[in-house]
């Protein structure tokens, strides 16, 4: 499993005029102080419950390839300010393998790593149905039975709690029994000025409407730094410049919602890092015979368990640059062996190496890798951890976190929201120390809250 070669932003573009057409529902906006830039598609899951109204509110806003130490390298002060206010994590949070952006994504919103949600990678084949998923493609991104996992926008609905999604990967499809009842389909436009703001417009529009009809659960996602570290690097001025343009995003975001002086907990994630590519595109099929072999970018999918066999014995010990095991020998702290999707045998990078199964026609434009990569295992390229701020009324004040695996924002986000979470990959030990109930509820104790998870998740973080 490695990394993808192009941002996020390129591959989603095209894909705007095909959703559009085949939105299933009503566009809203249109009402008090949404902005038309953003027009969102509204679901009809009834109105907030009673229980729902009563709680808290948290807004989720994801910066894609934001790097852990993005915000002290080039002084952001808007996200600096939101940790010291309320809690941050110097050192990273930990992405899941591969620290790509639709898995990790999806794992922030579902608890889960990536073999048990679905999402293995942003392209990849589906053995069992054959069909391939893409994040350029339309149909596949609105597929359910790509997706595993309850989302926290589902989880929401589910118990009486509307949510919008301001963007975030997965939101527009069916998961779980629900969509949120406000969300935005991905658009060539968003990475502009006015699609930027409208974002901040509509999510403090949709907390002005009456308490029976408003979300308690928002996301936000921005697209940068992302694509300026794939296009230039993570040094480049034009990242730092990109860095300085979400942080003031991040800022205008913070004084929005203090008008509506509501309790907002406002939690500011990325996805991954992002790092230096190391030399020239390691191509599989020069060192393997891949005849016979479906491939998704580095991703190997045998037919037969003697291809599959065949391809591993030829791939071992050939290359410094990667290591390579079959399907169910993957080491277990990746997380990835068992989940068919991820392909077999399994190439892992032993660095920032750009690794492919195939190369490009001669004739196809960019044929060198990009000069910033993600993708990789944090562990060993601690380049690829992601950013963590949170502050709100919920949330204690000054305290840093020492770096945690992105599962556990799961059953965090539900406590802050007052849901009851299924058994996914998190614990809300590993953050309750940064809420001011410590993560109890009435009639529990802290030793109690582990139990909507199951029982490896509560073993120390690897």
């Amino acid at each position: 499993m490695l990394p993808a070669r192009v941002s996020i932003r390129a591959i989603v573009a095209p894909v705007l005029l095909a959703l559009a057409l085949a939105a299933p529902h009503s566009i809203a906006g249109q009402g008090t102080g949404f902005n038309p830039a953003l027009p969102l598609i509204h679901v009809d899951n009834g109105a907030n419950s009673p229980h729902a109204q009563a709680q808290h509110y948290v807004v989720l806003v994801s910066l894609d390839g934001f790097r852990w130490d993005y915000a002290k390298r080039d002084n952001a002060i808007h996200l600096l300010a939101l940790g010291k206010r309320g809690v941050w994590a110097p050192e990273g949070m930990l992405p899941s393998y591969p620290s790509l952006t639709f898995p990790n994504h999806f794992t922030i919103v579902t608890g889960l790593y990536p073999e048990h949600h679905g999402l293995v990678a942003n392209s990849f084949l589906d053995p069992a149905s054959g069909k391939r998923y893409s994040i350029g493609n339309s149909q596949a991104v609105t597929d359910s039975s790509f997706y595993s996992g309850t989302p926290l926008w589902s989880l929401a609905e589910s118990q009486g709690m509307h949510a919008a999604c301001l963007y975030w990967p997965g939101s527009e499809a069916k998961i779980a029994g629900f969509r949120p009842s406000w969300y935005a389909q991905f658009s060539k436009t968003e990475s502009t000025a006015e699609v930027q703001q409208a974002r901040i417009d509509d999510a403090v529009a949709l907390l002005r409407l009456p308490p029976d009809q408003r979300p308690h659960f928002i996301t936000i996602y921005y697209s940068e730094p992302d694509h300026e570290g794939h296009e230039f690097g993570p040094d480049a001025p034009e990242t730092r410049a990109a860095e300085r343009k979400v942080d003031g995003l991040v800022g205008k975001l913070k004084a929005a919602l203090d008008s509506t002086h509501l309790p907002i907990d406002l939690v500011v994630v990325s996805d991954h890092g992002m790092v230096h590519e190391d030399g020239d595109w390691v191509t599989l099929d020069q060192f393997a015979d891949l005849t016979g072999f479906d491939t998704a970018g580095p991703l190997l999918y045998g037919k037969t368990e003697e291809d599959r066999e065949r391809v591993y014995n030829q791939l071992k010990r050939v290359s410094a640059q990667f290591v390579v095991y079959r399907l169910k020998n993957v080491p277990a702290d990746l997380e990835i062996n068992q989940n068919p999707r991820e392909g077999d045998p399994v190439v892992i990078a032993t660095g920032p190496y750009p690794i492919r199964a195939h190369a490009l026609p001669a004739d196809s434009p960019n044929q060198s890798p990009e000069p910033g990569m993600h993708g990789f295992d944090p562990r060993k390229v601690p380049q690829m951890k992601a950013s963590f701020f949170a502050a709100g009324p919920d949330i204690v004040k000054g305290k840093t976190v020492a770096p945690f695996e992105n599962v556990n924002l799961y059953p965090w986000l539900a406590h802050l929201l007052g849901l009851t979470s299924p058994s996914n990959d998190g614990s809300l030990n590993i953050l309750a120390g940064t809420l001011r109930d410590r993560g109890e509820t009435p009639g529990t104790s802290s030793d109690d809250q582990s139990g909507n998870v199951p029982p490896q998740a509560a073993q120390p973080q690897k």
